[in-house]
Formats: structure tokens, C-alpha cells, sequence
């Protein structure tokens, strides 16, 4: 049987083919689609851990137990899993590991263009690359059977163009995969240095199989044309180079590290020019320089962004890139409605410097609110809150700002630095009961698991006070003067303090709301400055969209003449 299936849906179904029990993933655009589509099948075992470090770490158990697991990721998330990815390495496996990450060329939700390729070699960890669903799916199957012949643990890397595009799968059933018995090994498994000089000579040796393995994939492949031009690619570019240059001779690469460098050469003496084309950073082309073959690379393609068709003609056919019509900016913005705004316009009109995090709320550094000052990384604002008050000696006037998950995620030890160090910080902690920026997954303080089921939840209050943080206040996120009252208390003392603005997502309650009605506009402007999409200025005055807006009223508390009121059944009296 065939079906249309998104790239991360076919990965799912090649971890359920391949007999995966175990799987365990944090939610990161575009990798998040794994773990909620695996989840559905019978049988098997999912979870959203509270960040990358501990999904790779709950895969490597079960790995060592005897089962086939997969840890699921972005292309950032592999920084934080890095740790016990090495490590790994070091261990080897028992039943059949996979690490599937998904990297974001053109950084379309991401903070930075991170080369997960680099993660393969630095760890010394096979990595596979596919270009299509069908490939995930059979190339997730491969990975398993890779993992548990060398004993190590696979990579499968995409890129937000093959993980969100879809094509074709042809389905299979399910290996009937037996757990491994599990043999006590602690000079395998437990890595101590004596055992760890031994293992790493052990990995030393399986990189040398591996590099001869490889050349005789059929992954690897070379598809020979009409023209005397040979390119090397892999994934997504793969598919770009043959419907840009269909009669040119093409090396597809399926396994990027190792890279079967002798087949490579093979190809190499039957073309006059060699080509590699390849998205981000010369890692297929730097190793073949290393190897001696002679190509050319990233002197004509940029180390940024993605590689397309018309990009690829425009140096090959020199077919100038169509240059489109000019149409108005579109910034994103938060939903009408979202919790965080009436946070954020307290933040700026207090005039505070604001650490922000990753999450949706990252959009509180645009006008005009433009209240967020920082964005580095996961859990990075209170870490930076801490150094900002340290490096002033306590008198900046900084916060922290970060969301329920990422707090879970990876906030929770800055949180814990700051209370031992005694920085006096403020951290407000935006609670909107979910993840929000990568379609709303559950995480351990939403009360369900990733199958939507009840599950126990983490208070975060209590967990702030156990952190022990003495001064803990819990405000209503649309309450915009209380939010403002506990600021104020909070920035005035010297011990670290914590908010916790509570609301709910507005997109996960779907029942009719209220709206907001104009009568009498002054023009002032003082609802402008919310950054609400659903406002918007007229020369009479403002109008508000009744389509968009969800009657949060945080418009009409900052209205000083009164003359926006809040409309409709659930309207507070």
C-alpha cells in the first residue's frame, strides 16, 4: 500500500517498521512531527522529555536494554543533547539507537544556521541523509541495521525542506523485533577513564570499518548523463540539482559522514569538472579536498541560507533569478489575544532591560513593544539576568523573561545559580500551559502526556520555592495593572524573586469569545502601542477586528478615556 506522507510522518512509520519501542523527543521546528505521529501507532512507547539532553539520554537506556529506541531533535537541540551523544559513541549500543536530527537552513524558526554534519565527525557517529519520505522511511530502517552491526548510534539528519515536504511511501509491516538480553558490562557501559581509553579505541577502529562499509551502499549512488559535469549532493539539494541540471552526471551522497570518498573517486576520474553543491557549511567539499579530489563548491554557492532551483541555474545556466514583486512587509506578531502582550507592554513602558528566551514571546523584542532586549538560547535569559545583575553590581534594572517550557527545559538550573549566588534577580515566567511556538505540545507542568492523556504536573510555583526562592507571586497574565504592581515589588528587592503570569494559550480554547467595541475614540494611541493585530488605526480612530479579536481586554484596560468596552457572552461584568 502507498501514501502521500510528510517526510516526519515517514520517518515515524520507518521507526515503527523497524520494530522502535521507544521513543523520546523534544519539540523543535521542523523536527516536532516524529514523535506525535509515532505515538499513534500500537505498541510502542513515546514521550516529550523536558529538553534534547534527556530524550538521548531515555534512548540510550533503552538501547542498552536490549530495545530499538530514537531520541528526535532540531538542529539546535543536539547542542544541549551533546553530552551523552558522545559518550554514546564511546558505549556502543545494545538494540539499535537512532538520533534524528533536523537541521533549518535559511533559519526559518530558528536563532542560528547550525551544521548538525559537524556533530557526525566530532562524535564519531555514521550519519544518514535522505532526500524524499520514501528515503526516511527505508533509511530509518538502514540506520537500525547500521547501529546494531557496528554498535554505535546512527544519526538521521534533515532539513526543514524534506522534513515538510511530502511525497509517496510505500508501506510495509511491522519487524517483529525481539528485545536483546541485556549482559552486565560495566567495561562497555560505564564510562570511568580506564574504560573510556580502551572504548575510544574501539571507536577509532569502527570509524576505519565503517569508511569501507559505506562505499558499497547503494545509498550512494552514481547517476550517469549526457553532460561532462559531475556533482556531488545529498538531501534536499539532490532533488534540486536534477530538476534544475537533468542531463549532468550526479554523485548522490546518503551517508554524509562517513562519506564513501573512494566511490567518490571513482565518479571523479569519469567527469571533467567536479561540482559539490551543498547547503551550509563545505563539509562534503572539505573532506574531498582532504581526500585530494580536485572539486569546486562553496566558491560559487553561499555558506548561507538554502540551495534552490533557481539558485542553481542562475550559476550553471546563468538563468537570472526571477526578482518578485515588491509587496508590503509582514513581521510576525503574536496572536490577538496572547497572554504575553499586556507582560510585555508593562516591561517596556517600566523602561527594564529585558533577558528574553526562546519561545513565541521572542517576538516581545519587536515594535511596538520592543521590550526584549537578549535572545541566545534555551534557558539563556536567567543565566544572563544573573550575569547582567553581577556585572552591575545589582544596580541594573533587568529581568528575565522565559516561557513554562522552556523554564522546564532549561531555566530551572539558571534559576537555581541565581538563588545560590544571590544575584537579587526577577524572573517572570509566562505560563500559557503549553509550547507554544512549536504548535502546542504538552510538557511535565501541563497535567498530559504526549498521547493526551492525564499525567502527573509539575507546580511551578512550588518548584520556584523549592529552588528556594522565597518571594513567589502568581498574577493573572490579562491583569495588566496587577502585573505592573508585581514588577514593581519585585524589582525593589534584593532577593531573587519570581512572577508567574498565568493564561492560558488563546489558541487552545476554541468556544466563541467576547469582543471589543469602540465608542468615542480620542485617537490617543495608547492601544496601539499592545502591537494587537487585531487593532487597527483609522483617521476617525481605531477599529477593531471582529474576526481576530479573542476579548481579552487588556486594549480596554490600557484605553485611558474608557472608550473601548469588552462585549458578548464571557465578557466580565
Amino acid at each position: 500500500m502507498k501514501e502521500l506522507m510528510l517526510t516526519n510522518q515517514a520517518v515515524a512509520r520507518g521507526a515503527y517498521e523497524a520494530g522502535v519501542r521507544v521513543l523520546s523527543a523534544y519539540p523543535g521546528t521542523p523536527s516536532t512531527e516524529i514523535a506525535e505521529n509515532f505515538v499513534k501507532y500500537d505498541g510502542v512507547y513515546a514521550e516529550w522529555a523536558p529538553n534534547e539532553k534527556v530524550a538521548v539520554e531515555v534512548a540510550a537506556g533503552a538501547a542498552v536494554a536490549g530495545a530499538r529506541a530514537m531520541a528526535c531533535m532540531k538542529h539546535v537541540g543536539v547542542n544541549v543533547a551533546a553530552d551523552p551523544l558522545f559518550t554514546a559513541a564511546y558505549t556502543g549500543v545494545n538494540g539499535g539507537l537512532v538520533i534524528v536530527v533536523a537541521d533549518d537552513p535559511g533559519m526559518h524558526s530558528s536563532q542560528n544556521e547550525q551544521d548538525s554534519r559537524y556533530y557526525a565527525r566530532s562524535a564519531h557517529i555514521p550519519m544518514l541523509e535522505p532526500s524524499d519520505a520514501q528515503e526516511a522511511k527505508d533509511y530509518v530502517k538502514l540506520a537500525y541495521e547500521i547501529s546494531e552491526k557496528f554498535d554505535t548510534p546512527v544519526f538521521l539528519r534533515l532539513t526543514t525542506r524534506v522534513a515538510h515536504s511530502r511525497s509517496v511511501v510505500e508501506l510495509g509491516e511491522p519487524e517483529d523485533v525481539k528485545l536483546r538480553p541485556y549482559d552486565k558490562s560495566p567495561a562497555k557501559y560505564a564510562m570511568m577513564p580506564a574504560n573510556a581509553i580502551v572504548r575510544h579505541r574501539v571507536v577509532e577502529e569502527r570509524d576505519c570499518e565503517l569508511a569501507s562499509y559505506v562505499n558499497g551502499l547503494d545509498i550512494n549512488r552514481a547517476e550517469y548523463g549526457k553532460s561532462r559535469v559531475g556533482i556531488v549532493c545529498s538531501g534536499v539539494v539532490y532533488q534540486y540539482v536534477k530538476e534544475a541540471l537533468p542531463s549532468v552526471n550526479v554523485f548522490k551522497v546518503g551517508s554524509v559522514h562517513p562519506l564513501p570518498i573512494k566511490a567518490i573517486q571513482a565518479f571523479a576520474q569519469k567527469v571533467s569538472q567536479l561540482f559539490v553543491i551543498e547547503e551550509l557549511e563545505p563539509f562534503i567539499e572539505d573532506a574531498l579536498k582532504a581526500a585530494g579530489i580536485k572539486c569546486r563548491g562553496k566558491e560559487i554557492f553561499s555558506l548561507q541560507g538554502e540551495i534552490s532551483v533557481a539558485k542553481i541555474l542562475e550559476k550553471f545556466d546563468r538563468v537570472p533569478i526571477p526578482v518578485p514583486d515588491k509587496v508590503p512587509g509582514r513581521p510576525p506578531v503574536m496572536c490577538a489575544g496572547c497572554p504575553h502582550r499586556g507582560v510585555f507592554y508593562v516591561l517596556n513602558k517600566l523602561k527594564l532591560t529585558v533577558n528574553g528566551d526562546i519561545g513565541c514571546y521572542t517576538l516581545g523584542a519587536q515594535p511596538p513593544l520592543s521590550a526584549v532586549d537578549t535572545v541566545l538560547c534555551m534557558g539563556a535569559s536567567v543565566g544572563m539576568a544573573h550575569g547582567f545583575k553581577k556585572a552591575t553590581k545589582g544596580a541594573s534594572h533587568n529581568v528575565a523573561v522565559i516561557g513554562d517550557s522552556t523554564f522546564l527545559h532549561s531555566g530551572v538550573t539558571g534559576l537555581i545559580n541565581a538563588v545560590y549566588n544571590e544575584s537579587g534577580i526577577t524572573l517572570i515566567i509566562l505560563d500559557n500551559s503549553t509550547t507554544g511556538m512549536t504548535g502546542h505540545q504538552d510538557h511535565p507542568a501541563t497535567g498530559k502526556n504526549l498521547k493526551g492523556e492525564p499525567a502527573p504536573a509539575v507546580l511551578l510555583d512550588d518548584l520556584c520555592r523549592a529552588c528556594g526562592v522565597k518571594d513567589v507571586a502568581v498574577v493573572d497574565a490579562y491583569d495588566i495593572a496587577a502585573v505592573e504592581k508585581a514588577v514593581k515589588s519585585a524589582i525593589a528587592s534584593d532577593e531573587v524573586s519570581v512572577i508567574i503570569a498565568q493564561r492560558p494559550c488563546v489558541l487552545l480554547d476554541k468556544s466563541p469569545k467576547p469582543k471589543a467595541e469602540v465608542n468615542g475614540c480620542r485617537n490617543c494611541g495608547k492601544c496601539m502601542k499592545l502591537g494587537c493585530p487585531a487593532i487597527v488605526k483609522t483617521d476617525s480612530g481605531i477599529r477593531i477586528d471582529p474576526i481576530q479579536c479573542t476579548g481579552c481586554g487588556q486594549c480596554a484596560q490600557v484605553c485611558p478615556f474608557g472608550c473601548i468596552k469588552i462585549i458578548g457572552e464571557g465578557a466580565e461584568k
